[in-house]
């Protein structure tokens, strides 16, 4: 399963806010659809045309009436990512549509409960101290020391 392959796709959330009496139009790219293609890298390019090409966002999909056909204009990158740019009316959308392959994936572990003994020490000492943050050493580096 770690070798498939599958098509993600984002949209461009905007939000309005106001501060100091300006107006600030902020994006953020959303990831919304993740689609497990399988394990062929072909298919997942063919599956990410298709979607860029077809693929309706959410805002534009609501206030869609029956039969209607948005502009779009879909760009392909040289990294193989699609992005597109559908109107409506007078609604704009952006999406990006990108091919991934599934290289780890691992399960959540929860630690096991405290027992109340353990609730009571921790209340009196205090929180445990705080986990290392990652670091990246490169392997020359630790070679010299």
């Amino acid at each position: 399963m770690t070798a498939d392959w599958y098509v993600l796709i984002e949209e461009d959330t905007r939000t309005t806010q106001r501060a100091d009496g300006i107006e600030l139009k902020l994006h953020r790219w959303a990831l919304t659809g993740t689609h497990r293609i399988g394990p062929n890298p072909a298919e997942a390019a063919a599956a990410a045309e298709d979607a860029a090409l077809n693929y309706l966002p959410g805002i534009l999909a609501r206030h869609a009436r029956p039969g209607d056909q948005p502009a779009r204009h879909a760009l392909l990158t040289q990294d193989g990512a699609w992005i597109v740019l559908v109107k409506q009316r007078h609604r704009e959308c952006h999406i990006r549509v990108t091919t991934a392959q599934l290289v780890h994936s691992s399960q959540e572990k929860e630690a096991p409960p405290k027992s109340l003994k353990k609730k009571f020490r921790s209340a009196i000492e205090g929180p445990p101290p705080a986990m290392k943050p990652w670091t990246w050493t490169p392997e020359d580096q630790t070679d010299q020391t």
